[in-house]
């Protein structure tokens, strides 16, 4: 029986690489619902490849609240479906895709249906990871993440075995800056940030990717996500994003998953779990040569780049101390790609907003979504 499938941000560099793995896979999937912000056009051209799909364009009048609604359909398998084996249907899936914090309600949708969550929207995580995790747990639903970094550390541990597991290591391309001296980032422009150097991703992500707050973000969903204190989750800077991420063992192994930068590896990967590639199936990306690689590592410049410095910071101050780092974070990229501010402004206006008090722990999802809320408009007060 084919597995039913979300695509929830569909039109964007997550949901467009999505979209062409599940079309590999028609005898194993469904697309049931294809979710758009605003993009109309986009999301119609995919509509045309699954006709029976549900879309949604979430950023109408009230498309909140029916993507919401259409999330919760998914999980429900019509009664015929469910009685075709003893087994049952497999588990619906939802990928969610979404930039930003307008992630984190899809998310919680998502595990309330009781669909399995194919993780892309790392805000999720890092601004209400307690929640989202315990409710996830509660409904007997799995969280495969699929930022590249996450995806390697979630199938080498499950290769693994945590027993043994003594830290994580996250590798960073570096950005586009990483040879750039802290003068050289004063005068960045917007297409000088988004211009990465082995991704191809949506302009907030590269921002952040410039800046390495997207790293700061990832090592705090890697605490949450896997349950370890941030001292025991390190940052390598890797030029060639070959290397995904590492796990090292109590006794000095270090396992590493290896494979050309295209996010199409982890989205197939979450989206098949737990099922591996099986003989037949077309791999989603090319085979590595190794006779062509140089593989280069070094340290991060925690002072050429304070968003990374400042997330092992807010991880470790807890409360809602994460979420206010990605709400302010969010609000200034914002501002710099609307010519608002400079490069280096993010990360000083970013620190301004957490020096209030953020230490209340998350009570639910509204009280995480005002704090959000209050941290933007606290950055926006910072620059005006």
């Amino acid at each position: 029986m084919k597995k039913r499938v979300a695509v929830l941000g569909a039109t964007g560099s997550i949901g467009t690489s999505a979209l062409d793995v599940l079309s590999q896979g028609k005898d194993h999937f469904e697309v049931v619902l294809l979710s758009a912000h605003k993009n109309a056009g986009a999301l119609a051209e995919a509509a045309r490849l699954w006709p029976g799909a549900n879309t949604v364009l979430s950023g109408e009048a009230g498309g909140r609240q029916r993507l919401l609604a259409a999330i919760a359909a998914v999980g429900a398998a019509p009664a015929a479906e469910r009685d075709l084996s003893s087994e049952g249907s497999p588990p619906a899936i939802v990928l969610n895709g979404i930039c930003g914090a307008a992630g984190l309600e899809p998310s919680m949708a998502a595990i309330e249906a009781g669909c399995n969550l194919a993780l892309a929207n790392k805000e999720t995580l890092v601004m209400a990871g307690s929640l989202v995790l315990a409710r996830a747990k509660e409904k007997n639903v799995q969280i495969i993440p699929v930022d590249s970094e996450h995806s390697a550390v979630f199938h080498l541990l499950e290769a693994h075995g945590r027993g043994a597991l003594d830290e994580i290591i996250l590798t960073a391309s570096g950005g586009p800056f990483r040879n750039a001296t802290s003068r050289e980032m004063e005068n960045v422009r917007p297409q000088d940030a988004l211009a990465h150097p082995t991704w191809n991703m949506g302009a907030k992500i590269s921002i952040d990717s410039a800046s390495m707050a997207n790293k700061g973000l990832e090592v705090i969903e890697a605490a949450r996500l896997f349950n370890m204190s941030p001292e025991k989750i390190k940052v390598v800077i890797h030029p060639q994003s070959i290397i995904h991420s590492m796990i090292r063992m109590k006794n000095g192994a270090v396992y590493a998953q290896l494979s050309c930068p295209d996010m199409r590896l982890p989205i197939f990967e979450a989206l098949h779990w737990p099922q591996p590639c099986t003989e037949g199936t077309p791999p989603p990306v090319g085979q590595l040569d190794f006779t062509a690689l140089t593989l280069e590592f070094s340290a991060p410049d925690m002072e050429k780049f304070p968003l990374l410095a400042l997330a092992y910071d807010v991880v470790k101050q807890g409360g809602l101390y994460p979420c206010a780092y990605n709400g302010a974070n969010e609000a200034a990229v914002a501002a710099f790609l609307a010519g608002r501010i400079g490069f280096l402004d993010i990360g000083r206006i970013t620190r301004q907003v957490l020096d209030r008090d953020w230490s209340a722990e998350p009570q639910d999802i509204s009280s995480v979504m005002e704090a959000d809320q209050r941290a933007k408009e606290l950055t926006e007060k910072k620059i005006t």
